[in-house]
């Protein structure tokens, strides 16, 4: 019941964490992977708020595609503009945490973005405009780090309209589109939400100490080598859906 309130918790631990690594975070090729291992060996806490940011991302899309199921399950369809809403988000997401991924300039992080850039290259002056050439180099992370800081600011934003037009017509229930069997916010309602987010922020802080479900990739703590090409070019686990339907096309 509570999977958009934990969401947007952790959603605003990402931004606040986000927000710490990038005053530390140098977007330059030459710089950027040795930026990251400054930020985990010599800064205060550093460690800490990189893999917590790392293992955000993850409980951020595993809470997202739980909120989607639900509302899938409770017919959320059926109000379009929260629903509209919703999906601007999931993509803001997607783009948000793609461009993210490639910013510690490791194995797959390189590769992935070649991946996909060198598919979006059919679109033309895209891959130039959004690259800053015909591949994935210095002008890439500059300008993928500048829409990694904006973008979640952007999907704040709507996630703002989003809560207003749940508000506006109210959230869908195993019951019906409507019911007159209200509860109240406080207690019952933020007794629920206090508990989940306990139990998740529990969870969330134990696999950012500990990392016990392995979630990254061991090649992207290699620096990039534009002459090696990894065996296999995966991405993270979230991204299984997209890459299972990028694998089917020829």
């Amino acid at each position: 019941w509570n999977y958009g309130f934990l969401l947007g918790i952790i959603f605003c631990i990402q931004i606040l964490t986000g927000v710490i690594l990038a005053s530390r975070f140098t977007p330059d090729i030459t710089y950027a992977y040795y930026s990251i291992t400054h930020i985990i060996r010599e800064l205060w806490s550093g460690w800490c708020f990189r893999y917590m940011h790392a293992t955000g991302a993850s409980l951020v899309f595993f809470l997202t595609y739980l909120h989607i199921l639900r509302g899938l399950n409770y017919s959320y369809l059926y109000l379009p503009l929260s629903w509209i809403s919703g999906l601007v988000i999931f993509a803001l997401f997607i783009v948000t945490a793609f461009i993210g991924y490639v910013l510690p300039w490791g194995q797959m992080s390189y590769w992935g973005a070649t991946v996909i850039t060198n598919l979006l290259s059919s679109i033309p002056y895209l891959v130039v405009w959004l690259c800053g050439g015909y591949t994935v180099s210095d002008p890439t992370i500059k300008r993928f780090f500048v829409l990694h800081f904006i973008l979640p600011f952007v999907a704040l934003c709507i996630v703002f309209i989003h809560i207003f037009f749940l508000h506006l017509h109210g959230s869908t229930n195993p019951l019906g589109y409507d019911t007159a069997f209200k509860i109240p916010f406080y207690p019952n309602l933020l007794t629920l939400d206090v508990k989940g987010f306990n139990n998740i922020f529990i969870l969330f802080i134990i696999q950012s100490l500990f990392g016990i479900i392995p979630l990254s990739h061991p090649d992207n703590a290699i620096m990039v080598n534009t002459y090696v090409t990894p065996i296999q070019i995966v991405p993270e686990w979230y991204f299984l859906p997209f890459y299972a339907m990028l694998k089917t096309i020829p």
